[in-house]
């Protein structure tokens, strides 16, 4: 029996995780579940599913939770370093999908102890790739792609010698706002963007990619990922969401990873590595869809994109102030305080301010410098924004 632990349980990647362990209960002991403030959806999975620990990231809510296991065998805990201590505990694999930077020390922890990690937190790597990628080396883990764009450059590469890569090519939908006139986009509201074409997403993902960040984190993701050279990487927009990822090779030949928009596919996959094993998905008609269609994005619509090349090229801690800018610049758009797209405007400015500060940007990778780097950015992002309310 395979023991499983699902960081970020009460999250689109968390439920879709636990739908698929569902079918196949007697397979897996679960150790460990957590969660942010749905505190009854974490409760009611924690117990249908006699998980050892259910923590919520949320102190204030402990008691909540504790009242919600009652009668049960299920622990209850809280906080950030309830939820360290969870991933400390032994388990096979662990499934990284919390939102944001909060998911880098779990992350490590489950690294640490030795547990295949499947991550489908964007973050962790681009905050801290060369930690993250080390701490996998030293303990002998492996880190299984989660992201269906990743997952798909992953499967394309079985068998194939990473040397003979040309290029990646990660798919995009556009998102909400892929066929909306330009001039309108400053504005949009939370509402709208938050509305996605083609994936079932919560509200942050879904509006990352209307604003094409979470494609900017994937393109430094896979960099890390995969050791390629930035120019290695490019971004197409592919509205049907069928295409997930294609990996040119020197010969002129690419693969390209096809599949239904559901994230269960890559979930799947990480979950039943290395082998390949039946899914509850819809299988493609590719006769009925018809065509696929591409474009390239325009970067006047989704600066987002320029500005992970500018982090690439700027190296050192600069994802970890950019992935903070961007979380903070993200909450203000949400709040009201900025318009979509100075989201972009105010992760640029605080790039920008934070290179120009000596040691900030080059300090050594460690867990505190990247945690440190993590709140100045916030602080500074904050200050970015509020001057432009002034």
């Amino acid at each position: 029996m395979r023991r499983i632990s699902i960081f970020g349980a009460t999250g689109s990647i968390g439920q879709n995780t636990i739908d698929l362990i569902a079918r196949d209960r007697d397979a897996y002991q679960v150790v460990a579940l957590s969660g942010g403030r749905n505190i009854a959806c974490l409760a009611r999975d924690a117990l249908r599913l006699n998980a050892v620990v259910a923590v919520t990231a949320h102190e204030d809510l402990l008691e909540d939770l504790r009242a919600a296991l009652a009668g049960s065998n299920v622990e209850a805990a809280a906080g950030e370093a309830a939820l360290t201590e969870a991933a400390s505990r032994p388990a096979d694999w662990v499934m990284s999908a919390i939102v944001g930077a909060a998911g880098l020390p779990p992350g490590l922890a489950a690294l640490e102890q030795g547990a295949t990690l499947a991550l489908a937190n964007k973050e962790t790597l681009v905050a801290a790739g060369p930690l993250v990628m080390q701490a996998a080396r030293d303990s002998g883990s492996t880190i299984l792609p989660v992201d269906s764009e990743h997952s798909a450059v992953f499967q394309a590469l079985v068998g194939e010698d990473l040397a003979a890569v040309e290029r990646v090519v990660l798919t995009a939908s556009g998102g909400a706002f892929r066929d909306r006139p330009l001039k309108t986009l400053h504005s949009a509201t939370p509402a709208e963007a938050a509305t996605h074409p083609n994936w079932d997403m919560g509200q942050r993902i879904t509006i990352d990619s209307a604003s094409m960040f979470n494609k900017a984190l994937e393109v430094i993701e896979a960099r890390e990922y995969f050791g390629l050279d930035p120019n290695q990487i490019e971004v197409l927009i592919h509205p049907e969401s069928t295409i997930h990822a294609l990996v040119g090779f020197n010969d002129g030949a690419m693969m390209a990873h096809l599949g239904a928009p559901d994230m269960r596919h890559a979930i799947g996959y990480a979950l039943h590595w290395p082998d390949r094993r039946a899914l509850p998905v819809a299988r493609l008609d590719l006769a009925k869809l018809g065509q696929l269609t591409f474009s390239a994005p325009d970067t006047a619509r989704y600066p987002a994109l320029d500005l992970a090349r500018q982090v690439m090229q700027r190296g050192g801690l600069a994802g970890a102030a950019f992935n903070a800018a961007k979380e903070r610049a993200l909450d203000g758009f949400i709040a009201g305080r900025i318009g979509f797209m100075q989201m972009a405007e105010v992760v640029g400015e605080v790039l920008d301010r934070l290179d120009a500060r000596s040691g900030h940007i080059d300090a050594a990778f460690s867990l505190d410098n990247i945690l440190q780097m993590d709140h100045l950015a916030r602080s500074e992002a904050d200050n970015v924004m509020a001057r432009r309310q002034q």
